[in-house]
């Protein structure tokens, strides 16, 4: 704790001398070690604290600056040691300013009244009209997020979460704000109440009031010119650029926002990257980008998604206004002028192509295409899955993770395949199936949730449901019994058996976070009961679902291998794992030649149009190598595809041999 002194006569004289005034000198306390030499033109107003002036801020183009106080007025301020203050127009009052800050050429920067700083404002996410309200705060995670937004049908879990976030919000309120140290502001407007994290730069901002910017030294904040915040938080590794606009937003960890962007009422998390365009009432799950200027998302939930140029959707029919809600699962991606009308719920890894207006739920049917043809929405199921583009996404969301805070808000399970897919696969073959059976086999289209389905596509997607399916039990087996060294049957059926009960029964998303439902309702049934008091606790939770949630996986794989391929868990035989093992193999080689032909479509000669500007076909050729990185078979993806099928068909002669040693 630093302890503080009275000035001296002499001191005050000094600081007189250097044009500097005080309503009450008696109020002034400096650090011991305090010299004024490096104050001038100051006034001092109600209890204001100073540390020592050592320290020399080094600037871009080599220019020097020594800490100090220059040209400014302070009003209930603490100023701790090495702080450079210069050229505030009006005051800076009732801050506490971390050591080693830097802040020149603001206007005004104010804490008025008691303020929490952003925390605990409800962003009316989904319903503009309200009804979905999240309370934003500092440790705000998508997953609870989700739970409220989403599970209004648990009045007492609304009423827990709010309880016990209130309680957070008490705890951050006061009537002093704080710059924490090493945060430089520059050329900034109208600042008031907000709390600034370390290392925070904030550059030619525009106005920012009631917000909380959590930086830190391993992930720090930058907010540029001309941003126009209000109502906000933005977490640590964040930036909010070039006259974008936030109001009553969340802006998640590693987050980017530029461009002229506008968002309202809008949930961001990690790793979300808006620019251009404009956002309302959306949820914003990990990895939502959208570019373009004229792209607009609105009360929407989406996550690992990515806008195509003009994608738009309308939340009202013009009857009671905008009250209509959308959601488009994990991975699913929007073509240019794409259109949607909420409500409408598309399933996870799906594209979206054109425009459709009679409100499908796909959700049973993901890694399809919606396409529109002639007026007519048409369902591609499973189509997707020997898409190179799904492949490569999901090799690039985890690169692209930029969150340098090693507390991490978010739990993000990056795969493709698991029990929350491979479970809506399954349902999809089922209603597949009845389709056929209800409408006959020679239909040559279906009818599902206002959509058609070709009587080929139908059947296509048979064939690739049942690929990935075989594909994910395959992969779950030959994991978990890696470490079996040879075909004993008994001792195959014991290393089988799960480690735990849970992971049985149906997983969900929650935004990013894939588990098991019955340990969500577990935590619901926990924060409604008064069991979970505080926001810390909620966030464990979460991260030990994501912790385990390859036991988990287990559990929810082994019975739906049970089912999957009629087998009784007390007299399945050694052939019977031998079948799975080669079904698995086939498949996964399979799937990875579908992605391998789709990759050769992007080496075409079609594909080449527009190379070689003023050329032959061989410097056509030779141009196209140069640009993309050589020829088909020396592409890196796809030798990446080639050595996969490597790998996994070694993989499962080297298991199929053991099983049969």
């Amino acid at each position: 704790m630093e302890k503080y002194r009275k000035l001296t006569e002499k001191e005050i004289a000094m600081l007189q001398a250097q044009m500097c005034t005080a309503s009450d000198w008696n109020d002034v306390e400096v650090a011991e070690g305090f010299t004024p030499e490096y104050v001038y033109y100051t006034r001092f107003s109600g209890k204001v604290r100073l540390g020592r002036f050592r320290k020399v801020f080094e600037m871009p183009g080599g220019i020097r600056k020594h800490s100090g106080l220059y040209h400014t007025t302070l009003h209930n301020v603490t100023v701790e040691d090495d702080c450079c203050i210069e050229n505030v127009k009006n005051y800076i009052a009732n801050y506490e300013i971390g050591h080693d800050s830097f802040i020149e050429n603001v206007d005004i920067i104010l804490t008025d009244g008691r303020s929490s700083f952003g925390n605990g404002v409800e962003v009316s996410v989904l319903n503009e009209t309200g009804g979905r309200e999240v309370m934003i705060y500092d440790r705000l995670s998508a997953h609870q997020a989700y739970i409220m937004a989403l599970y209004r049908h648990r009045p007492g879990l609304v009423a827990g979460l709010k309880r016990i976030v209130g309680e957070y919000v008490a705890s951050v309120t006061s009537e002093t704000g704080t710059i924490a140290p090493h945060v430089t502001i520059v050329d900034a407007g109208y600042i008031k109440n907000v709390k600034i994290g370390e290392y925070c730069k904030i550059e030619g901002t525009s106005r920012l009031k009631n917000g909380s910017i959590n930086s830190n030294r391993q992930a720090p904040v930058h907010v540029g010119v001309g941003v126009i915040g209000d109502d906000f938080i933005i977490c640590s590794g964040a930036s909010v650029e070039d006259r974008s606009t936030i109001s009553r937003c969340f802006i998640g960890q590693a987050c980017h926002i530029g461009h002229t962007y506008s968002a309202s009422d809008s949930l961001f998390f990690s790793n979300c990257h808006g620019e251009n365009g404009e956002a309302c009432a959306i949820f914003a799950g990990p990895y939502t980008v959208t570019h373009h200027k004229s792209t607009l998302l609105i009360a929407g939930m989406f996550s690992f998604m990515n806008a195509g140029s003009g994608s738009n959707q309308s939340n009202h029919m013009y009857k009671l206004g905008p009250i209509h809600q959308g959601i488009m699962e994990r991975g699913a991606k929007t073509a240019s002028d794409s259109y949607l009308l909420w409500p409408a719920k598309i399933g996870a890894f799906s594209l979206v192509m054109g425009r459709h207006v009679s409100h499908q739920d796909t959700s049973d049917l993901p890694f399809s295409y919606l396409i529109e043809q002639q007026n007519t929405s048409y369902i591609f199921p499973g189509v997707n899955l020997r898409s190179v583009g799904t492949i490569r996404d999901a090799q690039k969301w985890p690169k692209r993770d930029g969150r340098t805070d090693p507390d991490k808000l978010d739990c993000i399970n990056y795969n493709l395949l698991s029990p929350y897919t491979i479970q809506k696969m399954m349902n999809a073959v089922a209603i597949l199936k009845d389709l056929v059976r209800v409408s006959g086999e020679t239909s040559d289209t279906y009818s599902y949730q206002s959509a058609k389905i070709k009587n080929s596509s139908l059947h296509k997607g048979l064939g690739f449901y049942d690929l990935a399916i075989n594909k994910f039990l395959g992969n779950s087996l030959l994991k978990r019994l890696e470490t079996i060294p040879d075909g004993n049957i008994e001792a195959i059926r014991e290393r089988m058996r799960p480690d735990t009960a849970v992971g049985k029964g149906q997983w969900v998303d929650i935004s990013g976070l894939i588990a098991p439902k019955s340990e969500i309702d577990s935590l619901i049934d926990d924060i409604e009961n008064g069991r979970i008091t505080d926001v810390q606790e909620i966030n464990a939770r979460f991260s030990g679902m994501h912790a385990n949630y390859y036991t988990y996986e287990w559990t929810w794989a082994y019975g739906k291998i049970m089912e999957y391929y009629g087998l009784d868990p007390e007299t399945f035989t050694l052939e019977d794992i031998i079948h799975i093992a080669e079904k698995w193999k086939e498949s996964v080689v399979t799937l990875d030649r579908m992605v391998y032909e789709d990759a050769r479509k992007e080496f075409s000669l079609s594909a080449m149009a527009g190379f070689g500007a003023d050329g032959d076909e061989d410097q056509k050729s030779r141009d196209f190598e140069e640009v993309r990185g050589g020829l088909f078979d020396s592409n890196t993806f796809v030798r990446a595809v080639l050595e996969h099928i490597r790998v996994k068909s070694a993989l499962g002669d080297e298991f199929l041999e053991r099983m049969h040693r």
